[in-house]
């Protein structure tokens, strides 16, 4: 069965509302509602939060020597707060699970399918 990335994207400086304590409690049972639909669906493979980018190290090979720098590997506002790693029929029923889970967690999702080595 195709294999797909649903990537939650997150923007630094996003001006938003801050969420009451009611709210935030709200928006987590509906991400914890829908990993057990996805899960009890047999669609879950994997997922997860991501800590803040300013967390990331980079890892790199440079004119033959390894090279690790702090920070994420691209300036930018946008960036991967989290992700699904599901399987789905097709693009559609992807994209079916990306509606529910952008309407959980609030943020733009990027579905990707995953490229299979050819055995």
């Amino acid at each position: 069965m195709p294999q797909y990335l649903l990537s939650v994207h997150s923007v630094d400086g996003e001006t938003r509302e801050p969420m009451t304590d009611e709210e935030m409690q709200q928006s987590w049972k509906q991400v914890q509602a829908l990993n057990e639909e996805i899960k009890s669906a047999g669609a879950w493979l994997f997922g997860g939060a991501l800590h803040e980018p300013d967390t990331a190290t980079v890892v790199r090979i440079a004119e033959g020597e390894l090279l690790t720098t702090d920070g994420p590997f691209a300036e930018s506002k946008e960036h991967l707060g989290g992700f699904y790693i599901i399987e789905a029929d097709n693009l559609d029923a992807a994209l079916a699970w990306a509606s529910k889970t952008t309407a959980a967690v609030r943020k733009p999702i990027e579905v990707r399918p995953f490229r299979h080595a050819e055995s």
